[in-house]
């Protein structure tokens, strides 16, 4: 039995549903088995869900089926097309509807595979005893929760198909919307645990077969590992979380000496993905007495990974650390899908696996392929690196990720959106060591320190382990793939090992991770641990967590910077403490540290004799000049920087003849500085190219950003500021796409600020103002489409209702309760 009552401004919606669900007596009706003389039948799930501005669902409930009930149905109302595109992919079964050789329409941390591709490696590695494991693995509430979200978007998929609701029209008669079961949602947390390792080889894993048996059968006379590779002869993979440029993300915690306060200062931004089934949910979860948190998730995901609850507050930002790492292991002469160890012939796991495919004719065939899982994980391809390191007679590659058999993620943030103090949630992240694949900054009410860790799974593997499990590929790994561990496949001495605290097999402990805390601030700009606070490196953790003593990005240093300048009341805003209304302001001021190269450009190249009057490069020095040295919505002339810095970064110019000061790693944020005049005809080259680029594309060299930059909603164009990081920016606001004659518009494959908040704790308070930069829908048609993006334009930060007060006091309020 359903029913769905509503209060507010438009409870008169309700009466649509009522009209469609009449059958299932959604609004007070009665069934056959209705008994007038009796109690009417508990509800098995029920919740409020209080949307307050911006569309903000605020679901509260009395049990954890309940609450999953609440936030499924939400997420289903105002995302729906997205999440179930996502679960064919989770499923493998995106051939069926769309054919084998397209692809997804919009990116996530699987990149872009084709479908035959991607169904391939979810069926193989997301197999239904994986997803067995993992549920077996998980507290009783959080299974409730999670069987309690697939009722309430199933529930919301039954209106949806009915006619009930004329939200999501683009795809609510399309065959391929369909209800889920809890393990097709098990297995969409499963996936994401995978993006810092598997994901980055789909394809890779998905095409990875055995030599046919002729071929097999000519090399068997020779099975010896292949000649060493050299150093430097294999291209590097894309390997960042997000694609082979990366998805970034800023964080900071500020302790009270940072914000003068009794109250430390959490800044969390990650920079990700605007569309597509990676992008975040906001939502505030409560059940009273046992949770109350605020923040976003992934879609698909019940949980909150990002935000605040009454003492806590965190973010994460994509760690440098390595979570996976290669096997090379030598093949039974007379065999090749058997494996020797310690001397032993061993069978690869065999996984027959068929995938059913849309012809162009409208017809559904198979395609069948068997493929192999070893005892570190699948057999990857890599003949794309080197042939040898593909599948040959003599050998094959498995790939092992940490995070396939991490099955306490989902617990990790189930029980931080619970705790309450900040030495309550440092403990959770140690006991669990559960964080997949990103650093953690987090503050606490009555705290003075702010948490800095890159705790979470990573593979062990000692210094004389590498040395002595050395393989023919390793040495040219080291340099593709730098800090991922290479080894003999056929020692069982060779697999990850275990500390005393390992929480998991083959796991680096919690006391070898690293950690900081102060009492000035933390911050994370996706650099590795080592400058978690610029004024006191860290060193001596394991090399696979990230290089220390290295040249940093531009946004770190700038990042670092910011920080330290804001410290220091050199950053033009008043006082010298980091409180939420400055913090609020600068992260959104939109610096660009490569701006500190424009007057060297003017100087080197725009000389008379340079830049003859009325020639293209003179106007483009006029209009650099004319620059502000920031990506405001109203500064004229960034994209030409940005097409200079871009093209000038193409050139690959090294450091030592483009900057007069190399690094220095005791002045790393300062170092390397001062464009070269050797490097003068590279950079007059680099400018060239970007004046003529900005006219080729028909955009005035001096326009102002908020007119090149910006993205659409319906019919309006909502100008936007930032930039891209490896130009420099900070404030990130991305396209991804080179420049055209539309400018840099946010409407394709954008990355950038998402979902961001800025939480402090004064006395019997929060003080959370947030930005959920895309907006809460994809359906055009939702009233909340655009209005978060509008106040992003704006930089109108929204302070988000999080007491029962402040909720109910919102002009903006509209309550839903749904029941099953």
């Amino acid at each position: 039995m359903h029913s769905l009552a509503r209060s507010g401004p438009r409870a008169g919606l309700s009466l649509i549903a009522c009209a469609a669900l009449l059958a299932l007596a959604a609004c007070g009706g009665s069934d056959d088995n209705d008994d007038d003389t009796g109690p009417p039948p508990a509800s098995k799930y029920s919740a409020d869900i209080r949307r307050t501005e911006m569309g903000v669902p605020h679901v509260k409930a009395a049990d954890w089926g309940s609450l999953g009930y609440g936030i499924g149905y939400a997420q289903a109302q105002d995302v729906l097309c997205t999440i179930a595109d996502s679960m064919l992919t989770y499923r493998g079964e995106r051939s069926r509807y769309f054919g084998a050789d397209a692809k997804a329409v919009y990116n996530s941390t699987i990149a872009l595979p084709r479908n035959l591709d991607s169904d391939f490696y979810f069926k193989h590695v997301l197999t239904d005893d994986a997803v067995a494991r993992l549920m077996a693995a998980q507290p009783d509430k959080l299974l409730r929760m999670v069987e309690g979200f697939a009722a309430g978007y199933n529930r919301y998929v039954g209106e949806a198909k009915s006619g009930a609701s004329k939200a999501n029209a683009a795809c609510s008669g399309q065959p391929w919307v369909k209800t889920v079961t809890p393990q097709d949602l098990w297995r969409r947390v499963a996936s994401a645990n995978l993006a810092g390792g598997y994901s980055n080889f789909v394809p890779a894993i998905a095409n990875a077969v055995p030599p046919a048996p002729a071929a097999a059968g000519a090399k068997a006379g020779g099975a010896q590992q292949p000649a060493p590779i050299a150093p430097g002869s294999m291209p590097t993979p894309p390997l960042q979380v997000g694609g082979p440029d990366g998805v970034g993300s800023n964080m900071y915690g500020f302790g009270t000496d940072g914000t003068g306060s009794d109250s430390p200062l959490l800044f969390g931004n990650p920079h990700w993905y605007w569309k597509g089934p990676d992008r975040f949910y906001q939502a505030q979860l409560t059940i009273d007495g046992e949770v109350n948190v605020s923040g976003v998730s992934f879609l698909g995901i019940p949980l909150t990974q990002i935000g605040f609850n009454n003492d806590i507050a965190w973010s994460h930002t994509v760690s440098t650390a390595r979570r996976f790492g290669f096997f090379v292991m030598t093949l039974d002469p007379k065999d090749p899908t058997h494996y020797l160890l310690d001397g032993q012939s061993k069978p690869l796991e065999a996984h027959a696996i068929t995938v059913d495919v849309l012809g162009a004719n409208g017809a559904v065939t198979q395609v069948k392929r068997t493929l192999y899982q070893s005892p570190y994980g699948p057999v990857v391809n890599l003949s794309s690196l080197h042939p040898a390191m593909g599948w040959t007679a003599q050998s094959a590659v498995a790939i092992r990720d940490i995070n396939a058999d991490n099955f306490r993620t989902l617990k990790n943030w189930f029980r931080w959106s619970q705790a309450k103090s900040l030495d309550e949630f440092t403990q959770i992240q140690r006991e669990e060591a559960a964080i997949p694949w990103v650093n953690t900054v987090a503050v606490g009410r009555g705290s003075a320190q702010a948490w800095y860790a890159d705790i979470g799974a990573v593979p062990n593997v000692p210094p004389q382990q590498l040395a002595d499990c050395a393989t023919p590929f390793s040495a040219a790994a080291a340099v593709a793939l730098p800090n991922v561990p290479v080894l003999d496949g056929s020692r069982s001495a060779c697999n990850w090992q275990r500390d005393a605290d390992s929480v998991q097999d083959g796991a680096v402990g919690a006391s070898r991770m690293p950690f900081l805390k102060r009492a000035d601030y933390v911050g994370n700009m996706n650099d590795s641990y080592w400058l978690s606070n610029a004024t006191a490196p860290m060193t001596g953790y394991p090399t696979i967590f990230g290089p220390t003593g290295t040249p940093q990005s531009l946004r770190t240093r700038l990042g670092h910077t910011m920080a330290l300048q804001r410290l220091a009341g050199t950053d033009g805003y008043p006082g010298n403490k980091a409180t939420s209304e400055i913090v609020r302001q600068m992260v959104l001021d939109s610096r660009v540290l490569s701006a500190q190269f424009k007057d060297q450009v003017l100087a080197m190249l725009c000389a008379a004799g340079d830049a003859p009057a009325g020639s293209n490069r003179a106007a483009g020095c006029a209009a650099l000049q004319g620059w502000d040295g920031k990506g405001l919505k109203t500064s004229r002339g960034s994209h030409l920087w940005d097409e200079f810095w871009t093209a000038l970064s193409a050139l690959k110019v090294p450091d030592a003849t483009l900057y007069k000061v190399p690094f220095d790693a005791n002045d790393p944020l300062n170092t390397p500085r001062d464009l070269n005049t050797a490097a003068a005809a590279q950079i007059g080259q680099a400018f060239d190219t970007a004046v003529a680029n900005v006219l080729a594309n028909g955009i005035a060299l001096d326009a102002q950003r908020g007119d090149v930059l910006y993205v659409t909603r319906g019919s309006t164009k909502l100008p936007l500021f930032g930039g891209c990081g490896a130009n420099g920016y900070f404030t990130i606001n991305c396209s991804q796409a080179p420049l055209s004659p539309a400018g840099y518009a946010m409407d394709g494959q954008p990355h950038g600020n998402s979902y961001m908040q800025v939480v402090t704790f004064p006395a019997g308070k929060v003080d959370a103002y947030t930005f959920l930069t895309f907006s809460l829908s994809d359906d055009p048609a939702s009233p909340h489409y655009g209005d978060y993006t509008k106040r992003y334009s704006d930089q109108q930060w929204l302070k988000v209702p999080y007491s029962e007060s402040e909720i109910a006091a919102s002009p903006a309020l509209v309550q839903t309760t749904v029941k099953e």
